[in-house]
């Protein structure tokens, strides 16, 4: 606590910063990693824990985004996938590869359907075939081809599938296996992330429970929510990267918007020893008959399920409700009918809200993952531009970090000094340990 008294007494007596960074989940600490190793001396704060929203309640995957392929989101696709394999590289000890598996119950199935969302049509998804999702894979393949971190995908046949994994759903035709990755301590990532901005940059400050609290011709003010003092700070550009709460904070500092509609996802934490021994530490990902796709993967010596995907109008107001869980529990055992695994095996849930755009559609899951920078320029009561950030995921955070210190720095009149697609985050470095490695 001394430590952090400190720290909110240096921005008393010096409340100025080029960039404010209000939102300390994964885009707000990525971005402002990429400020600091730059150059750029900028202020981080957020009204909670660092971490604490959705960034450390997904479901903790690092990923490509296959389904977006069907949304013809390709670019999105490459940039995730490029994304993921850097991360597989760059914070081993957090990122891994991850073999998934696609149960598949029709050949041709979607045929007729998936193109039709592909052109925009409002078409309800579902009924993926085998040939749909080989085709998806076989894109995977194509685009990872120079910088390969994965094994290629593969068929698999209806008895080989039933005898790899056990009380899988008799039914399928086929199975088909490719690789993503999954991220085991997302918030130690996110911390280490911190420091390492600290490192590079001395003169850029990290602060949580602070808030925006209103805002001055050139100043923000902020709101110290442990000792109740406001301070107006001094800047030249501010970031609002606090995810599903972007129109409330915004409306903190006199905006109006309505840039965001967050969708929540609820996951449940399962202690199943045979659903965990089926899995055989892979993950398998699976359609529901409504067209939404669920996921189900061992995580630690428990089983991660979920996910949903219902609008929100309050994030401070999404729960994991009684309807969610008995929606997954029907989802797994429409997969996995040969399993008993029951309600008492639930250990913990959780929800996050996904910061997604405003959308009008009807159906949430077509709502585009891909993210952008929403600016609000200066107007006659203020002298700066707010840059608010929109979507994003832990799988692009870089990309999204990178492409927005770019508009940043352009700003300020700041030439780009290194690129960090290939600097190691935090105890990427020398990974493993040499003390680890003579343990083996």
């Amino acid at each position: 606590m001394n430590n952090r008294n400190e720290r909110w007494q240096g921005i008393k007596d010096n409340p100025q910063y080029p960039v404010v960074i209000a939102g300390g989940g994964i885009n707000g600490i990525g971005l402002f990693r990429e400020l600091a190793l730059q150059g750029v001396d900028c202020l981080l704060i957020d009204k909670s824990d660092f971490v604490a929203g959705s960034s450390s309640k997904s479901s903790r995957m690092i990923h490509g985004g296959l389904r977006y392929l069907e949304n013809a989101e390709f670019r999105l696709v490459r940039e995730a996938l490029h994304e993921r394999n850097l991360l597989i590289d760059n914070a081993p000890h957090y990122v891994s590869p991850l073999r998934t598996t696609i149960p598949l119950f029709s050949w041709l199935g979607g045929m007729i359907k998936s193109p039709l969302i592909f052109f925009g049509l409002p078409v309800k998804p579902g009924g993926r075939g085998a040939m749909i999702v080989k085709g998806g894979l076989t894109f995977y393949d194509f685009v990872t081809r120079k910088h390969r971190r994965t094994p290629r995908n593969y068929l698999s046949s209806k008895q080989k599938a039933l005898r790899d994994i056990p009380g899988l759903n008799p039914n399928i035709v086929a199975a088909a296996t490719y690789w993503d990755a999954r991220i085991t301590q997302a918030e130690r990532l996110c911390i280490e992330m911190i420091q390492d901005a600290l490192k590079a940059n001395p003169n850029c400050r990290a602060l949580n429970y602070v808030r925006l609290d209103g805002a001055e011709k050139d100043a923000v003010v902020l709101k110290d929510e442990v000792s109740g003092e406001s301070v107006p700070v001094k800047l030249q550009v501010l970031v609002n990267a606090t995810g599903a709460w972007v129109d409330v904070a915004n409306a903190a500092i006199g905006l109006e918007t309505k840039f965001m509609g967050g969708t929540k996802g609820s996951h449940l934490v399962i202690d199943n020893r045979e659903l965990f021994d089926a899995l055989g530490g892979q993950m398998v990902y699976y359609e529901h008959g409504d067209g939404r796709v669920c996921i189900v993967f061992g995580f630690m010596d428990k089983v991660i399920m979920g996910s949903t995907d219902i609008h929100v109008d309050d994030p401070d107001e999404a729960r994991c409700d009684e309807d969610e869980i008995s929606y997954m529990f029907e989802t797994l055992r429409d997969v996995f009918p040969g399993l008993k695994v029951s309600r008492g095996d639930v250990v913990y849930k959780f929800c996050g809200v996904r910061p997604l755009p405003a959308a009008s559609g009807e159906f949430s899951g077509k709502t585009s993952r891909d993210h952008s920078i929403e600016t609000t320029e200066p107007d006659g009561g203020r002298t700066f531009p707010v840059l608010s950030l929109i979507g994003g995921k832990l799988t692009t955070f870089r990309a999204f970090a990178e492409q927005t210190a770019d508009a940043i720095m352009s700003r300020l009149g700041v030439e780009r000094k290194t690129s960090t697609e290939h600097i190691p985050l935090g105890g990427g470095r020398d990974f493993p340990s040499d003390e680890a490695a003579r343990a083996r």
